[in-house]
């Protein structure tokens, strides 16, 4: 059972870890165009984000697929910066996030990317493990509850913004996630692969 709150620990690190912030910056992303009331709708994104993160490690892990890290080091920026842009569509249409299709789909595919991303890490930490089973539901734990405590803290911050200092929400909504956008562009500069 320590075995297994260690995983779950070492998910939350991996989420709420502010010097590798990417992880903060695409749940911002995902939870910018959401309002307090439709919370259930962005925990199931990142509950689709943490399935699919944890699919490309499990896939890593049992060595069913290998990846080129440089790539995938420059595409988790890519993906954050998307996830931004999309929301710049969505305003700009004036239409709600809500009918999840692509967006559920996109999200899904940057899960697995963003997976892929950490999973030397995790194949290192693995490899005298002989159940491999355990710690990566314990790590999707801590990956799920780390996910949803920054989602809330987002939208919490949307609600406070939008209904007590009664900013729009298309402002909010473009103000941040052009931030997320200017965030992630070192990011994409630095892991640009050459």
């Amino acid at each position: 059972m320590q075995e297994f709150w260690f995983y779950i620990e070492l998910g939350l690190d991996h989420v709420l870890d502010f010097s590798a912030y990417d992880h903060i910056l695409f749940l911002a992303a995902l939870a910018l165009p959401f309002t307090f009331r439709e919370w259930k709708k962005v925990v199931i994104l990142a509950t689709v984000f943490t399935v699919a993160h944890c699919l490309s490690l499990a896939l890593s892990v049992y060595e069913t697929v290998t990846v080129a890290v440089n790539w995938i080091e420059f595409l988790i920026p890519v993906t954050i910066f998307l996830t931004a842009l999309f929301n710049l569509f969505y305003v700009k249409r004036g239409t709600k996030v809500g009918k999840a299709g692509v967006h559920l789909w996109a999200t899904a595919f940057f899960g697995l990317i963003h997976g892929f991303g950490f999973s030397n890490y995790f194949k290192m930490l693995m490899a005298e493990e002989e159940n491999k089973g355990l710690p990566l539901l314990g790590f999707a734990t801590g990956i799920e509850l780390s996910q949803v405590l920054i989602i809330l803290l987002i939208l919490a911050l949307a609600y406070v913004l939008q209904s007590i200092v009664k900013v729009k929400q298309a402002v909010f909504i473009v103000l941040f996630s052009i931030i997320v956008m200017i965030m992630t562009i070192p990011m994409m500069v630095s892991t640009f692969p050459l």
